[in-house]
């Protein structure tokens, strides 16, 4: 093979990518637990996690052990026929939530595509075509197929595909005299982040979520659960509805589900799942072994007292270092957030140089992420070490005092 294909640097990027991304100057190329190195071989800590995705950080023995020994097995056979990861991991899924039965896909956006035509369905076989409309969140996101960015509450993500899904509301989150003032008989589902991850870590009010649940009783209404951020052990239970105690009829989860490998899943009830019959919806490579053995093998890790416990006691190692640093240089206002999805919100002076803090970071050997331009966010691994917490945010007070600095 040709010595051009050897050497790639990050200006290949500009060269042979569609430019619907912007990724940072270097290129990571290895990972082991909370630490990443780059081309050069300069070492990082990594708090982003893959935004939420790398549960268990990078090639976690237990993932690496079960891709491998299913890779020799058995990689794809479609959903013409089943298989023993998938049939496996459901059943794990089911014995740990409220669920009876699971539709795997390839990412969050699937499942959610899954959970809001499931929804539609369940209401046209029950109550006819007029029962189809779809409440969300004003700043919610949901994913990038057409029918989940329209769904989501962004204008910036939807706008200039052309005409938009119709029979879609959105009002202001955590408002539920907003709610009662939309939703009806013609409402076949609300759909709400409990944590709203992208649009800058907002928490829903527990008060808030019982009363959706029950304008969704009142009116017929399926509540839809948009885990994809804040599931699979993320709060320091395995699902976020857990803390909160509000039960939904869908759930969707994704992210830390495969812990870095690509899967999604919507999770229902028996009596609502039985509306997606043989035909009505699929998906190629969803399901597919190596996904669900490696995601089984996360479950087991994740979903034990001593994991979820240590989440919580992370969070507070965070979130009382990011106040020191906020009130030493005054660049937070406050810090937001729930077991390791945190939001570090900008003071009124730093506001929309997330950007700034995102760049110093980086040069520090410290990789983060943004939740919008005022919030830096945070959601590494579910198991770093707190020594890696004590240095990277040690990595983040050097470079918010060289931006304060400059």
């Amino acid at each position: 093979m040709s010595d051009i294909y050897e050497y790639i640097t990050r200006a290949d990027f500009d060269q042979v990518m569609t430019p619907n991304y912007s990724p940072a100057g270097f290129i990571p190329v290895r990972g082991l637990g909370s630490r990443v190195w780059d081309q050069s071989g300069r070492e990082l800590v990594d708090f982003a996690g893959g935004i939420a995705v790398n549960s268990l950080g990078h090639a976690h023995p237990v993932l690496v052990h079960a891709l491998t020994e299913q890779a020799q097995k058995l990689w794809h056979v479609s959903n013409v026929f089943t298989n023993e990861p998938a049939l496996r991991l459901a059943k794990k899924l089911t014995d740990a939530t409220f669920a009876d039965k699971v539709f795997f896909a390839n990412s969050g956006a699937e499942a959610n595509e899954a959970a809001l035509k499931l929804a539609r369905r369940y209401a046209h076989d029950l109550c006819g075509a007029e029962k189809y409309e779809i409440i969300s969140m004003t700043n919610s996101f949901h994913g990038r197929t057409l029918f989940t960015v329209n769904v989501g509450g962004q204008a910036k993500y939807s706008d200039g595909f052309g005409p938009k899904i119709e029979g879609i509301t959105h009002i202001p989150f955590n408002d539920l005299t907003a709610l009662s003032e939309v939703i009806s008989a013609k409402t076949c589902a609300v759909i709400i982040e409990p944590i709203q991850g992208e649009s800058g870590v907002q928490l829903a009010d527990k008060a808030y979520l019982e009363g959706v649940r029950q304008l969704c009783d009142e009116n017929s209404a399926l509540l839809i659960f948009d885990e994809i951020q804040s599931g699979f052990g993320r709060t320091g239970h395995l699902y976020a509805y857990q803390h909160y105690g509000v039960t939904p009829d869908i759930l969707t989860s994704a992210k830390s589900l495969g812990g870095g490998f690509p899967i999604g899943a919507m999770l229902t009830t028996s009596q609502i799942a039985k509306h997606l019959g043989v035909g009505t919806h699929g998906t190629t490579y969803g399901g597919n072994p190596l996904a669900c053995a490696v995601s089984g093998a996360a479950l087991d890790l994740i979903n034990t007292p001593e994991i979820l416990a240590g989440v919580t006691a992370k969070h507070l190692k965070f979130k009382s270092r990011l106040e020191q640093i906020g009130r030493q240089y005054g660049v937070f206002s406050h810090i937001r957030g729930i077991g390791l999805l945190i939001g570090a919100v900008l003071s009124e002076s730093w506001r929309g140089r997330a950007k700034d803090v995102f760049n110093a970071a980086g040069s520090e050997g410290l990789m983060v992420l943004q939740a919008g331009p005022d919030v830096v966010r945070f959601a590494p691994s579910l198991v770093i070490a707190d020594a890696d917490i004590k240095e990277g945010l040690n990595r983040l007070e050097r470079a918010i005092s060289r931006l304060t600095q400059s």
